[in-house]
């Protein structure tokens, strides 16, 4: 291993077309990554300090800084030595504040303070940035209480340099180099470390699984700005409001009801994304009470982790976006049960991903993410919604315990990631903790209402209860 105190190079590299849709889309309000933890004791800021400095060391992705070019409308990351994380600390009073101006404020306090963090976008005017340039990763305390007693502390990332299973990693992580505080043999519980500038993923893709004709890839363009035309959405409640946010409705299972749901898919072949994507479809179609038997066709994104397939083969602690996502449509008339329409997504998820279409058709979906962007027209209503749902091929798995929580400070936590710019109407980040299904779905608002959310995402669960509690 090693040395811990060792100083990182300084690096640099141009962004790759995947993340440099990420960074256009940035500035809009989509792919700000938050992880939000509420503390049941308070971490003295130097440990803290020093648990982050060990972890920049490690994963030279959580030193990065995105610089823009303006002359060229170009990003690049790019690192230094002296690269380190500042925590910035926010007072009760302020807390309160930020906490009293949520429209609901009696929820978990920890949920208003992520959402607050998922909408407060430094990243938002990149030619407004010192020196041009931003750092990905920034880290905040808040106090809840005068005494100091309660915190909450959060890790706010641009999506550009970090996806879902990175940010995995860093909270597991941050939660042992925790628990490892004030070991007197000076060891991290950090497990591999790196000295390279991760790649970008479209350098990665396996030889000949991305090749795609010209042709073939101008009517695939073609055929996917046409169908967007076609793709139904939830009613927008206010399609006119410009000043939009990132809102969050959370949703729980008890174990048993999370072993049901489990057992369910598992005795149909399929995975728990396509039983959650098919219960929003039922759920979305069912919310516009419509004639019997009227056709609509959906959009779903499922994003998978392409590490275990890229060359060379990456694992979850090589940070930075190595995501890819398929886009299926599915058409509904009403008629649809939740396994049936279950299966029908899993297969067609299947289908595409074994076909290679993670890969190929990324550029594809990458400039179509820029062109609306660009052309907020090409969307229903000008929404910028370009699917339904979005949803990640495997859950989280995290085994931590109430207990083992407790041991390191921590009360409870979430994460996920803001859409409000350009993405779906439903951004769905499901774990399982401790046996039970905890998930987080992201929406953008006022474009939808929390009433509206709250509605739609208590109507799947009844259907996941309902479906689960069927003969197999």
């Amino acid at each position: 291993m090693s040395e811990p105190n060792r100083v990182p190079k300084s690096m640099t590299r141009p962004v790759g077309g995947t993340e440099y849709s990420w960074c256009r889309a940035i500035a809009g309000g989509t792919g700000i990554a938050v992880i939000a933890l509420l503390l049941s004791r308070t971490p003295k800021l130097q440990n803290l300090q020093n648990t982050l400095d060990k972890l920049q060391i490690y994963h030279p992705t959580l030193r990065y800084n995105i610089r823009f070019d303006s002359s060229a409308n170009s990003f690049s990351f790019v690192t230094s030595a002296d690269s380190r994380v500042d925590i910035q600390t926010f007072d009760s009073s302020s807390t309160a504040q930020i906490i009293g101006n949520s429209d609901d404020p009696c929820a978990e306090p920890h949920r208003i303070i992520l959402e607050h963090e998922m909408n407060k976008n430094t990243w938002i005017d990149p030619h407004r940035w010192i020196n041009s340039e931003s750092p990905v990763f920034v880290v905040s305390l808040y106090d809840l209480n005068d005494d100091g007693e309660k915190r909450i502390l959060t890790f706010r990332l641009n999506t550009a340099a970090c996806d879902r299973t990175a940010a995995v990693t860093l909270l597991r992580e941050f939660m042992k180099e925790t628990s490892a505080e004030g070991c007197s043999n000076g060891t991290v519980a950090v497990t591999e470390t790196t000295e390279r500038l991760g790649e970008a993923i479209e350098e990665m893709i396996p030889s000949g699984k991305g090749d795609k004709p010209f042709w073939a890839r101008g009517i695939d363009v073609l055929g996917y700005s046409l169908n967007a035309f076609r793709f139904s959405n939830l009613d927008f409640v206010d399609a006119e409001n410009s000043n939009r946010r990132s809102q969050v409705v959370r949703l729980q299972l008890e174990r048993d009801q999370t072993v049901k749901l489990v057992a369910g898919c598992k005795a149909r072949g399929i995975k728990l994304w396509a039983a959650l994507a098919s219960s929003g479809l039922i759920s979305a179609y069912a919310s516009k009470n419509l004639s019997p038997y009227q056709g609509e066709k959906y959009a779903v994104v499922t994003l998978s982790d392409c590490r275990s397939i890229l060359e060379p083969p990456l694992t979850s602690n090589d940070f930075g976006f190595y995501h890819s996502g398929i886009l299926h449509t599915h058409d509904l008339t009403g008629e649809e049960t939740l396994w049936d329409l279950a299966k029908r997504c899993h297969d067609s998820f299947s289908s595409a991903k074994n076909s290679n279409k993670q890969f190929t058709d990324m550029s594809d979906l990458n400039f179509l993410m820029c062109k609306a962007i660009e052309n907020p027209s090409l969307t229903p209503s000008s929404s910028l919604r370009t699917a339904f749902i979005s949803i990640f091929e495997d859950p989280v798995i995290d085994e931590f315990t109430e207990p083992a929580l407790a041991s390191v400070g921590v009360q409870d936590y979430i994460g996920c990631a803001s859409i409000h710019g350009v993405g779906p109407s439903v951004a769905v980040f499901d774990s399982i903790r401790d046996g039970k299904f905890d998930c987080s779905f992201v929406y953008p608002s006022p474009l939808h209402s929390r009433e509206q959310m709250d509605g739609l995402i208590q109507h799947m669960k009844t259907i996941l209860m309902e479906g689960s509690a069927s003969s197999f």
